[in-house]
Parts: structure tokens; sequence; C-alpha cells
């Protein structure tokens, strides 16, 4: 069961590191001695009976091996990390649009895909008194940024996509739709609109089909991150930054942060002084892929006369209550 549970982790592990149109030339299970990948695991939630054990299994990869592994058989992959992507569901239906009500259903089926494992997490907002008063139903149909980038900012994500769906039935063809519109926002682009539109299966419930719905809308989020950070080579690029500190503690909580950063190879330590520390970051991929990454640790980048200047932005944390 232990060897079952480290292939399927493995697996799932590929899968989220590559794209869709890449899943058949991955190494099927099975095929590969898997622990000679694994670097660690754990077993919680244990749960037994007369008659049979369960538990979940947590696996920890090598992280070396498995981009070896990837460059050997020339997939291209992704290892960023993206932050929180903060999904705001509204559902129309014949009541109306719905945001925070407890008959939104669409507002429900995000809520289990929150937390979710892969690089990119989806975050739903809790609906407590917080959210409600932070954001109401009409900020949100008229795209006030305002209130949108606070809510944002309370839950650490990055950009927040809201999203609305809507059934319709087509009265030439005599089927029913779900129609899903999302616009996403950004602090580095503009808005992006989206839309899908499901045809509803026969005997598909509502619910059901909503689910569809979302798993169409977070596989075409995950694909899009993963091809904008996309790893075709091992190769190094180098990158000078100046960080500004005025105790030990700043320059020990950049370095952490730094340490976040998968396609930060090595860090190297060009200057140390009591008001600032000169560094060269050595990674992989292209310069616009590692500020995309350095951003995702809070890590932001300004152009000065100097050079490039690394700024860690700190966030307060959220309390759910």
């Amino acid at each position: 069961a232990l060897h079952n549970g480290q292939e399927r982790a493995f697996q799932t592990l590929l899968r989220s590191l590559t794209l869709l149109q890449d899943v058949d030339r991955l190494p099927r299970q099975g095929s590969l001695d898997v622990t000679a990948f694994v670097s660690d695991f754990s077993v919680s939630e244990e749960k037994t009976s007369s008659v049979r054990y369960l538990a979940r299994l947590n696996v920890q990869f090598k992280a070396k091996p498995v981009r070896d592994l990837l460059l050997r058989l020339r997939i291209p992959f992704a290892e960023t990390i993206s932050k929180p992507i903060l999904i705001i569901p509204i559902l129309q239906s014949a009541r109306g649009f719905q945001l925070w009500e407890e008959t939104n259903m669409w507002r429900k089926v995000w809520g289990n895909k929150s937390g979710r494992s892969g690089l990119v997490e989806i975050s739903v907002p809790y609906g407590n008194e917080k959210d409600t008063s932070a954001l109401n139903l009409q900020d949100a149909l008229g795209a006030n940024l305002g209130p949108l980038s606070d809510l944002a900012e309370r839950y650490n994500a990055g950009d927040t996509i809201v999203s609305f769906a809507r059934f319709r039935n087509n009265s030439n063809s005599g089927k029913r739709s779900l129609e899903i519109s999302n616009v996403r926002y950004s602090a580095f682009q503009e808005p992006v609109p989206n839309l899908i539109t499901l045809i509803i299966k026969p005997s598909e419930g509502e619910r059901d089909a909503l689910i569809r719905g979302a798993n169409v809308v977070v596989k075409n989020i995950e694909e899009s991150w993963k091809l904008r950070n996309l790893l075709e080579n091992d190769g190094e690029g180098v990158e000078s930054f100046i960080i500004p500190v005025s105790a030990l503690k700043d320059w020990l909580d950049v370095k952490r942060q730094l340490n976040r950063v998968s396609v930060v190879r090595r860090i190297e330590i060009v200057l140390f002084s009591l008001d600032e520390v000169r560094v060269n970051l050595h990674y992989v991929g292209n310069s616009e892929q590692l500020g995309t990454a350095l951003r995702q640790a809070d890590l932001t980048i300004d152009k000065e006369e100097d050079g490039l200047i690394l700024y860690y932005v700190r966030r307060a944390g959220l309390e759910k209550s």
C-alpha cells in the first residue's frame, strides 16, 4: 500500500509540473523505481476498524532527480509556485445575483477547491463579516478594483478572478448550458476576460455541472501558469541585486524568502555592509520568469541608478473569524 501510494503521488507530482499535452510522454506508473525519487514520507489521519485501515500518505520527492528526469525526457516543466488565486464566485439565477448568500451553490463548489495542492493554490473567501463588509455585490459586478484588491491582500493572494456562472436554455437546440464568465484582475496587467460554455449532459444535475465547470476553470488557470513559467533547459542565468537592510534580521528575512524561490539555484553574496547586501542570483529560466517567481515570494524589484533593488514586502496574516 505504501509503494502504491508513492507511485500515485509521483504521478500526481509529474502531472502538476507539466502541460496536459505532454501527459502521454510521462513515465507510466510502475515503469520507474519511485523510491529513488522519494526523500521522505509521513502518514496522517489514521483510522482503523476491525476490517480495514485508512490513512493519508504524504510524500516528499527529491527536487534534482525529478528535474533531471524531465530534462532527460525533454519534457518542459514549471516549478514556480503561484501565490494563491482568489476566486469570487457569483451565481446568476432566477433569484438574481448571489455572492455571499448560503444559496450560492457556485461558491460552495469553489469552497471544495480551496487549499488544493499543485503549482496554483485556489483560495475562496470565508464569507465572514469582514469579507462581506469589504466587498459587496455591486463592487464585484462593477469591477471596483479598490475592494477587490483589499480582499485579495487580506488573503495574501496574487490575482483575483471574479467568476460568474449561470444556466441557460437554448430554445433552438433545446439543450441547456452552463455559462462561466471569468474576469481576472492583476496588478501587472489589464483585466483578462474568459468565457466557458458547457453543454449540460443528460441526467446531469446543476451541482454536478458546476463541479465540472470549476474543474475546467482550474485546469485553464494551471495551464496558463505553467505556460508562462516553463523551464525547457537547466542553463543558468545570473542577475545582480541590491538589498537594503537596517539590521541583520532584514537580510535573514529576504534570504528566507529567496530560499522559497525554486528557480533560484544559488545565492552568491558579493557585498555585506551595514545598510545593504549585494547578491548575485543564479537562476534558471529567463529574467521575466525570475521576476514572476520573486513576486510569488513577496519580493519586489525596483530599477534605480545603482542597479536592481530587491525589497521584501511583508504581509499580515489572516484570521478566519
